[in-house]
């Protein structure tokens, strides 16, 4: 059985109060009792208490000298004064002395058991309340997998998901963050047919949900168009949960009107985010920019960014008052420059920052045993993102921007999943080596763990020479090589990755943001 919370009542007129400490006990609480502040101080030094009701006027040691003496004691204890005065100052005396909250008398019953409740049951209750409402949550949206699933289905599945992470993050339950986890994967396994079903319909249809290409064309350039100036924000690798864990911080300055997008595939900077700022599927952007995916260095395939939004503009034939500011900043200590410089755009009409700290976090984690220890799971590396970000040059622009005429945007280009299961990839020594995606000649995989693109065509992705083919993970795998899988599995087991299949990676979140001064 449990063990009952135990309320500590403090009244120098104790017996006028028994029939409230007997409804208090009929409730499931223990009761003891002090006839003054002496006797309280005694009881909380010798006795476990969970909560104190402590009268405000006694004679000898009143309220306050007793409540200081009391949290001297035990600086955690939750100390509630009961008073016949509602006087400024005295309530202000009490809060400054770290009282947790207080009644008025006369006190009735059901106000006494309130705030016991509050204080002592409120975990209990949140956790009750929580598993049923994950429940009906959960089985609603299970009930439209059973139905003919819309784009839009799935970014509400992913909208729930990230949801549930940070309530769970905030009122953490074992039982329920392990059933959380199940949906996620069962949510990933269906998500993942339906994108074999769907994907290459999307990339033809004029109905297709908003993808990457798509993206700025819908959000930046009509406010261009209205003459509006924009500041665009792209924080690589950010996911949908990761945003929430931020956005209250960004809502103090802004008003915000949240939505979400798919990336293409694969998930990974050098085709979602050319494609993003091009506004162009990465075939076309071959097309058009040959030099583009040319070079040795995978990381070299999108230093075109600035040309292909100047391009964009132009294409959309807005005229700019100004010519567009592009910044890439790939650390704090950059960031820091360019925050203390950020008066400089203040007159351009179109700005973009790219932020790639977070994307070098999700990386490092797998290379620094120090980080992997400190974000150990989603839940730690959202905590650590957000302390980041609190701190951070992106939040100083943020907050300076929001002091100007501008319209924000912030979005991601993909986001990233923490992966679990290696899967056996074949290629030659030349294949790319990201983990959740590959090209190459003639790779090959278990198509239950990856799909397997011999035409990329089909897919809108850019040849590299005749014979290439493209991997891309799905659910939560990703790729090791025959010759070296217990080294790939040691290194990269609970890592996170991006450029494969699933909600995490593919739906990205993108805010319109509007000062509130």
């Amino acid at each position: 059985m449990m063990t009952k919370k135990k309320i500590l009542w403090v009244d120098d007129e104790i017996e006028s109060l028994k029939p409230h400490i007997i409804y208090l006990e009929q409730k499931g609480f223990e009761v003891a009792v002090a006839h003054s502040g002496d006797d309280a101080v005694m009881k909380v030094r010798n006795e476990t208490v969970d909560l104190v009701l402590l009268d405000e006027m006694m004679p000898g040691k009143d309220g306050l000298s007793t409540l200081e003496e009391i949290k001297e004691i035990n600086p955690h204890l939750p100390v509630v004064m009961v008073t016949k005065s509602e006087e400024e100052t005295l309530m202000n005396e009490a809060i400054g002395q770290k009282i947790d909250d207080y009644l008025t008398k006369p006190v009735n019953p059901s106000q006494v058991l309130m705030v016991a409740k509050r204080f002592l049951d409120t975990k209990k209750i949140l956790s009750e309340s929580q598993m049923k409402r994950y429940i009906g949550e959960i089985n609603r949206f299970n009930q439209k997998l059973y139905g003919v699933m819309e784009p839009q289905d799935w970014l509400e599945a992913a909208k729930i998901l990230a949801s549930w992470d940070l309530e769970l993050d905030a009122n953490p339950d074992e039982g329920l963050a392990q059933t959380h986890l199940g949906t996620r994967k069962d949510w990933n396994n269906e998500f993942t047919k339906y994108l074999e079903k769907n994907y290459q319909k999307w990339l033809v249809s004029n109905n297709r949900p908003t993808l990457s290409p798509d993206l700025l064309g819908k959000y930046l350039t009509p406010l261009l168009k209205e003459g509006r100036k924009v500041l665009l924000i792209v924080v690589d690798c950010m996911r949908l949960d990761q945003w929430l864990t931020i956005e209250s911080l960004v809502a103090e300055f802004y008003n915000i009107n949240r939505d979400t997008y798919f990336s293409i595939l694969p998930s990974a900077t050098p085709f979602a985010r050319n494609a993003l700022f091009s506004g162009l599927f990465p075939d076309d952007i071959a097309k058009r920019y040959p030099d583009n995916y040319r070079g040795d260095d995978e990381g070299s395939l999108n230093r075109m960014e600035d040309r292909f939004l100047s391009d964009l503009v132009q294409r959309e034939k807005i005229n700019l008052k100004s010519p567009v500011r592009y910044e890439k900043i790939f650390d704090n200590t950059e960031g820091e420059v360019l925050a203390k410089r950020v008066a400089d755009y203040y007159q351009s009409q179109l700005v973009a920052f790219v932020f790639n700290f977070l994307d070098i976090l999700a990386h490092g984690r797998s290379n620094n045993v120090i980080l992997k220890e400190i974000a150990g799971s989603e839940a730690a590396f959202r905590s650590l993102m957000k302390s980041w970000f609190a701190h951070s040059p992106l939040f100083a622009i943020l907050k300076s921007f929001a002091e100007r005429d501008f319209t924000v945007i912030v979005t991601s280009d993909h986001g990233s999943v923490l992966c679990a299961r290696g899967t056996l990839a074949h290629g030659r020594r030349d294949t790319s080596t990201n983990l959740r995606y590959k090209y190459g000649d003639n790779l090959n995989v278990d198509t239950k763990e990856a799909w397997l693109i011999k035409n990329p065509a089909d897919f809108r992705l850019p040849k590299f020479n005749i014979a290439t083919t493209y991997i891309i993970a799905k659910e939560d795998f990703y790729f090791v090589y025959p010759n070296k899988y217990n080294e790939y599995i040691r290194q990269f087991q609970n890592s996170f990755q991006h450029g494969g299949i699933s909600l995490e990676e593919l739906v990205v979140p993108i805010a319109v943001l509007t000062p509130k001064r």
